[in-house]
């Protein structure tokens, strides 16, 4: 476990991955958190409510959004990652594999402050929740999915061609199987006619499975059920005096039931899309540290407001109680930006110092140097889109980024080199094959 570079009750204010980036590793115990949906149109405020004013566009577009930046780091060091946002483009369009892309740097990140006990839970609806999933399938591990939460609610509905969309996903991935989960903090109440006694009954049933063969009827039925992954019994804040007036607020006993399970009192709960600061709240309320951030201007003030009616003991939040930074936090740990999956079998080195070459640059050097060949199989070819840029040796194994640790290879050369080999591992694997060119090698 890392230890914290921030403070309790801070909100940062600006472009959340700059602050995900200085952020210490494995110090959070909950990500809890409600970004944009890549819905296409944009969001805002109900006028002259405490929210007037906060407003955000949740269009996204490839060439006007992602950054060359996120590209070279998620193709170098995540593959997969990649190669989610590469099926989006084609199933869906550039504006899916845009938003991916924005929002995948930011996971990646996540995934890196989360402690191993940790937990993520991604608010999400309809629009992009299978791609979302995926995503986080190839950061999390697909083993650590552990629910996709149906939160159910009821309004008005005016469609003719389908069934009225009245549900969120919310998409629950553990760090580890050390994952914190408090199964006892989530139970509600049995339905008393659901039951019956006797030899081979429900209850019987229940007990048994709970390792329970003494709890009666009665303290049964009071001590309730873990709730499934369907959630009904929390409605939607069309009507309601929790209300702020931002555009995508979301029922403050939705995130106290997440974090009732997935914490405890004393640990670090984040937002990175903390809005009008519904998961500080709850997170207050339940006497848990919480970390929020916002690219919204009065955020700060929200947070303050909300907060008043909590409190601190005896007496009521301060503004002093709050921190508020546009400030980066400095990261005091190794400094490692996000991790793959499988982390790496030793500590890599650091770049040389140099000017940082993007992906583009190596390959026009590497070009220049050696031609349009590739360093696996010795073939020429007359297009330099059939090379690809690739490591020696792998990242999985500790290699560097620089241009010192590159080549280009063919597509079959980089399926077999994967992230197993090294070059010479892969020319030792292409001899056997037959795969190496009789002519030398330039």
């Amino acid at each position: 476990m890392g230890t914290p570079n921030f403070a309790n009750r801070t909100l940062y204010h600006g472009d959340n991955l700059v602050f995900l980036r200085g952020m210490n590793s494995e110090t959070v115990r909950l990500i809890a958190t409600d970004p944009p949906f890549n819905k296409g149109r944009d969001f805002h405020a109900t006028p002259d409510s405490l929210a007037a004013g906060a407003k955000f566009e949740d269009r996204w577009r490839w060439h006007e959004d992602v950054h060359p930046e996120w590209v070279d780091a998620i193709q170098d060091d995540w593959p997969a990652v990649w190669q989610v946002i590469e099926a989006a483009k084609i199933a869906a369009g550039e504006d899916m594999a845009a938003f991916l892309c924005w929002l995948g740097v930011r996971l990646l990140e996540m995934h890196r402050i989360l402690r191993d006990d940790g937990s993520l839970y991604l608010h999400i609806d309809h629009t992009a929740a299978a791609y979302a999933k995926t995503l986080l399938d190839a950061i999390f591990g697909r083993k650590n999915f552990r629910n996709e939460i149906v939160w159910g609610y009821t309004g008005p509905g005016n469609v003719t061609r389908w069934f009225p969309r009245k549900h969120d996903t919310l998409l629950f991935y553990a760090k580890s199987e050390a994952t914190t989960f408090n199964r006892d903090a989530v139970r509600v109440p049995y339905k008393a006619e659901s039951f019956t006694m006797g030899g081979g009954g429900s209850l019987a049933r229940r007990n048994r499975q709970e390792g329970d063969h003494t709890t009666g009827r009665d303290d049964y039925l009071e001590r309730g059920k873990v709730i499934e992954d369907y959630w009904t019994d929390i409605p939607s804040l069309s009507v309601s005096s929790e209300r702020v007036g931002y555009p995508t607020q979301k029922p403050l006993a939705l995130y106290e039931r997440i974090i009732k399970a997935s914490s405890n009192e004393g640990d670090f709960v984040l937002d990175p899309f903390c809005g009008c600061a519904t998961t500080p709240v709850a997170a207050e309320n339940l006497k848990r540290q919480w970390v929020g951030i916002d690219t919204w201007d009065k955020a700060h003030e929200t947070v303050l407001q909300r907060l008043t009616s909590v409190g601190l003991g005896e007496r009521p939040i301060r503004v002093a109680d709050v921190g508020y930074s546009t400030a980066p936090p400095v990261r005091s740990d190794d400094g490692d930006t996000a991790a793959p999956v499988l982390k790496t079998k030793k500590k890599r080195s650091k770049e040389p110092p140099g000017p940082k070459l993007t992906r583009a640059e190596m390959i026009a050097i590497l070009i220049e140097e050696n031609g349009l060949v590739c360093a696996g199989c010795d073939r020429e070819f007359d297009d330099p889109l059939y090379l690809e840029l690739d490591h020696n040796t792998p990242r999985s194994d500790g290699g560097l980024n620089h241009i010192s640790n590159r080549l280009l290879l063919c597509g079959p050369c980089n399926r077999i080199k994967s992230n197993r080999l090294t070059l010479s591992g892969l020319r030792a694997e292409n001899a056997k094959r037959g795969r190496l060119m009789a002519a030398p090698r330039r």
